[in-house]
């Protein structure tokens, strides 16, 4: 097991954050495929918008990062809808 943390910016302040950090996690829940080898994700707010911590399934941590930009393209434009925008994937 990997785990890779992704930033996303955008909305900072939303008086619903719990409910925020929620919908993040769905939407990429929602549009991620098995073959990616998604296990487990954690959403954590941040000062900029929300740390996401991808925990996948990878032969190596080279792997993972590729897994993860797969998980994230995938999710880009939902997220997008929703005022975020990836800032890309961290061993």
């Amino acid at each position: 097991m990997r785990v890779i943390r992704a930033s996303l910016s955008g909305p900072c302040d939303d008086p619903e954050r719990e409910g925020a950090l929620a919908l993040v996690s769905d939407l990429i829940w929602a549009h991620t495929p098995a073959v990616h080898g998604l296990e487990h994700l954690r959403t954590r707010a941040a000062d900029d918008g929300v740390h996401v911590y991808l925990f996948l399934r990878a032969a190596s941590e080279a792997a993972a990062l590729t897994q993860a930009r797969a998980i994230l393209d995938g999710a880009r434009a939902p997220l997008r809808a929703h005022g975020y925008r990836t800032a890309g994937p961290h061993p």
